[in-house]
């Protein structure tokens, strides 16, 4: 190989052409550390959080597979990384005590190679904390420059010391670059990136930082590929995907984006992530209702059914205005399933603040609701208010909050039983072989008699049984 300086001085200066040359770098370095082992190099990606999170590390794993690793699912890997999430302390926790569990491996095998990126690692204190405490971590990065990962491992090899690469923001938008997916018929495609919202609760904004959309010509570009390699469903992603649109030089709104991939040959379903409720406009309402291949299921987070609480958590909507939303969508697409995320025990919760949450879970009845006990974030406005709520008040309160929303649920998701619908099938039972799992349009699961020839295929399923939260069906004669 080159010296390490004339490698670095012909490296392109423009992206993504600067990583291409990177992967090819790294890609002779794999090769001559795996002639040395006497084995192929293995390297493993453990995901936490969000989709957005699981997006990026298909990329991630896509850029190492072209470097020459074959990909393990073991953490006993040459190369382990973990694509961290910060929205709550106990992700962090996670990492802490999986960092442990990496320390012994690596002790067996000192010459194993470990990373974190992610959200957590924007965290000035927890990078501090991981150069003092963690050292034997090898290469840190964050959510800005996860596309970089080829140039600083290559750093990491050559440098034979601790990497550390985090940016505070950028404008820069790097696709283009390989990607392996977990699934050949369904896939991702980020939107944007960022978010402007600024909850009061929420620390992604400073990790993620601000909004940034994705050209719409970009987005149909991946698409209509993605389509062409077999994917039939696509997820739309972004923090906020009712905002999308507004950075660009010529913005446009992300209804009118929907209807643009709807148009695409060959693409059968469309599903998106998140919806803010602040700016969930009409036009969206009505291009899902007039297009069948958007997915018949909407997430609409809630976080407090408290107008008070609501506004210190700066939703910029009351519950009031929610419910009136909420009402409007379930008119104009009644089959619609709507879930929702729910916060409980903000700073200055009352008995009456809570109450309130529960009469909106009642009013609404969503098919399900992801249901969090409220997670100091320092740096976030509700980490210094005053009134943090004890958790022997909250426990009580999210066990409560808990039994309502499955009570809720288990009624809800019943009311299909008997009808035919199209079901997306995603593999094997992994409880009984006789049987596949498929994912309806409103995102709910069904198990029918299948078998592997079936995984990838949309095919029409009657619903005989309902468990509550899947189905039991049968494939139609």
């Amino acid at each position: 190989m080159e010296p390490y300086e004339t490698i670095l001085a012909a490296a392109p200066k423009m992206e993504p052409a600067r990583q291409q040359y990177f992967m090819e770098q790294l890609k002779e370095l794999v090769a001559e550390k795996s002639q040395e082992y006497g084995r192929p190099l293995t390297a493993c990606i453990q995901t936490f959080g969000c989709q957005m999170n699981a997006k990026d590390s298909e990329k991630l794993l896509g850029i190492l597979i072209q470097a020459g690793f074959t990909a393990s699912e073991e953490e006993a890997s040459d190369f382990v990384l973990y694509n961290t999430c910060t929205v709550r302390d106990n992700a962090n926790q996670r990492v802490y005590g999986r960092l442990g569990y990496l320390n012994r491996l690596k002790q067996k095998n000192p010459r194993m190679t470990i990373a974190l990126c992610g959200c957590m690692m924007q965290e000035p204190s927890v990078v501090e904390k991981i150069r003092k405490s963690y050292r034997f971590v090898d290469l840190i990065f964050g959510t800005h420059n996860i596309f970089r990962l080829a140039e600083l491992l290559f750093l990491c090899y050559i440098r034979n010391d601790m990497i550390v690469d985090i940016w505070d923001g950028t404008e820069q938008i790097v696709e283009n670059l390989p990607a392996r997916r977990k699934y050949p018929f369904k896939s991702g495609v980020n939107i944007m990136y960022g978010c402007n919202n600024f909850c009061s609760y929420c620390i992604v904004p400073y990790v993620r930082g601000r909004e940034r959309s994705r050209s719409p010509q970009d987005i149909l570009s991946e698409i209509r590929a993605l389509v062409a390699d077999g994917v039939v469903e696509v997820m739309l992603l972004g923090q906020n995907v009712n905002s999308y649109g507004k950075t660009l030089d010529t913005p446009m709104t992300f209804a009118e984006l929907l209807s643009q991939v709807a148009e695409i040959s060959g693409l059968e379903r469309i599903r998106f992530m998140t919806s803010h409720p602040k700016d969930l406009s009409d036009e969206l309402i009505e291009v899902m209702r007039d297009c069948q291949k958007i997915c018949r299921h909407l997430h609409l987070p809630l976080q407090s059914g408290s107008s008070r609480i609501l506004k210190q958590m700066n939703r910029v909507y009351t519950k009031e205005q929610y419910l009136e939303l909420a009402k409007k969508i379930k008119t104009e697409i009644p089959d619609l399933s709507l879930t929702t995320d729910i916060i409980v025990g903000f700073p200055g919760e009352t008995e009456e603040d809570f109450e309130e949450t529960l009469d909106v879970v009642r009013q609404v009845r969503y098919d399900s609701a992801f249901t969090f006990l409220y997670s100091k974030r320092t740096g976030t406005p509700a980490a210094s208010m005053a009134e943090q709520v004890p958790e022997s008040v909250v426990k009580p309160r999210f066990d409560r909050l808990l039994k309502e929303v499955q009570r809720i649920s288990s009624e809800v998701c019943g009311k299909d039983v008997g009808k035919t619908m199209t079901a997306l099938i995603e593999g094997v039972d992994s409880h009984d072989p006789a049987l596949v799992t498929g994912r309806l349009s409103n995102n709910l699961m069904v198990h029918v008699p299948g078998n592997a020839s079936d995984v990838g295929t949309l095919i029409p399923v009657t619903l005989t049984e309902s468990k509550g939260f899947y189905y039991m069906g049968k494939k139609l004669p």
